[in-house]
């Protein structure tokens, strides 16, 4: 009998990685199955500075350059922080032994697509990684689903979690699975949860927070895929696309909202 036939086709996560993903990767791993991770190259921090100041111009791309840099130093001084949310949780942040990683350049790639070819998934899930191009989603050999750490549609794009203590919205401090289109978390939702930050964490460790209580709608989703009972939910929101904040912004809603 054909392994297909014999046993759940695996499942692939495309993502830059990050302590956040290796959790639900091993929570899908858990509760649903084999997980291949494809591991893309990040984009260099110069194309990505490039990138915003074309579209957004070079101010607000240099005050969000700040609040990158700030938050990478604050994840090394936190980290305390974060070991503990972990052990909380009970999140596995690193990659387990004997874990199919396989790097690629780009998740936009010829290299990814081959490997998807490979592999024969019966989902991918797509996780902190490029937004893909319309090219490589019709290539796709099975159904495409994207976590979002955000209330989408409210909170597309960057920092969603953040967004939404930002803006006082303390009941959208949530994440989104979702279908994946061209657009920029713009799919049909799937499903959603909701939580809230515990005393300590600030723009380092939403992520780690949202990902502790998202695991449940990533297994979900996964499953429905791979039974071909996808459904979408309308959440009846406005839609609006966010990026990182600027060093400015940031250091305002700290001092001003102790929303750090």
């Amino acid at each position: 009998m054909a392994a297909s036939e014999s046993s759940p086709r695996p499942i692939v996560v495309v993502t830059e990685g990050g302590p956040h993903i290796w959790a639900i990767v091993n929570a899908l791993a858990d509760r649903v199955g084999r997980v291949s991770v494809i591991l893309e190259t990040p984009e260099s921090k110069k194309r990505l500075l490039l990138g915003r100041a074309r579209r957004q111009g070079w101010i607000s791309a240099i005050g969000q350059l700040g609040t990158m840099v700030l938050t990478r130093l604050g994840k090394r001084f936190l980290a305390g922080h974060a070991g503990r949310l972990a052990a909380e949780e009970k999140l596995e942040t690193e990659p387990r032994p004997g874990q199919a990683i396989i790097h690629v350049p780009s998740a936009n790639g010829p290299e990814c697509l081959k490997e998807i070819a490979n592999i024969k998934p019966g989902v991918v899930l797509l996780a902190g990684c490029r937004l893909l191009s319309k090219d490589t989603l019709v290539r796709m050999p099975c159904p495409v689903v994207n976590y979002h750490a955000g209330i989408a549609p409210k909170y597309r794009g960057m920092n969603g979690g953040y967004w939404a203590l930002a803006s006082g919205d303390q009941e959208n401090f949530g994440t989104t699975v979702h279908l994946v289109d061209a657009g920029v978390d713009t799919g049909g939702v799937l499903k959603q949860a909701r939580g809230k930050p515990k005393p300590g964490d600030t723009i380092a460790s939403y992520a780690l927070r949202q990902a502790a209580f998202s695991r449940n709608i990533c297994v979900e989703a996964v499953k429905d895929a791979m039974a071909g009972k996808l459904a979408t939910i309308d959440p009846r929101l406005p839609s609006n696309q966010w990026y990182h904040p600027t060093i400015w912004f940031y250091l305002w809603t700290g001092l001003r909202r102790g929303v750090w």
